[in-house]
């Protein structure tokens, strides 16, 4: 990946309904330049996707919290088991498995407390968990889908 790849990226991140004519011109080369390395990064997986970011309180998502799952399962079976169950609930938006004293953090939006509680029976019908709690974010401070690429060498 080169400068004018990072370049693409960086423009695509902020707007991907840029015209290749503009992100082209962006990046400093040719429309068929910039077509051929779009396609690549693209099937090279470099770039997973195009979407639309929706504000989640336009459609009556206020609520952003997040839910620290502790068990004492750790075994492949369970595991592969508790990620189909969480993958079915629509209302998570992240899901990482942990180091540390939390073994899942998961990202969920729902309209209000009474959205989550529907989440959270869900959820613990899903596997045997240890623990489960969860924490509200009250403002948003930054949010972003712009990765730094930076650290992309050449």
């Amino acid at each position: 990946m080169d400068g004018i790849d990072r370049k693409i990226l960086e423009e695509l991140q902020r707007d991907a309904n840029l015209s290749v004519r503009d992100l082209a011109e962006r990046a400093g080369t040719s429309e068929p330049t910039c077509w051929r390395r779009i396609r690549a990064l693209e099937q090279a997986g470099v770039i997973k996707a195009r979407v639309a970011i929706v504000d989640p309180e336009k459609i009556d998502l206020g609520l952003t919290g997040f839910i620290l799952v502790r068990t004492d399962k750790h075994n492949e079976a369970w595991t592969k088991h508790f990620a189909e169950g969480v993958a079915r609930i629509p209302e998570v938006v992240e899901f990482h498995r942990m180091t540390g004293d939390v073994d899942y953090l998961l990202k969920i939006v729902a309209p209000d407390i009474k959205g989550y509680d529907a989440v959270y029976k869900r959820l613990i019908r899903v596997a045997d968990l240890s623990d489960v709690s969860a924490s509200f974010s009250m403002e948003t401070l930054k949010a972003t889908t712009v990765l730094p690429l930076t650290y992309v060498t050449e």
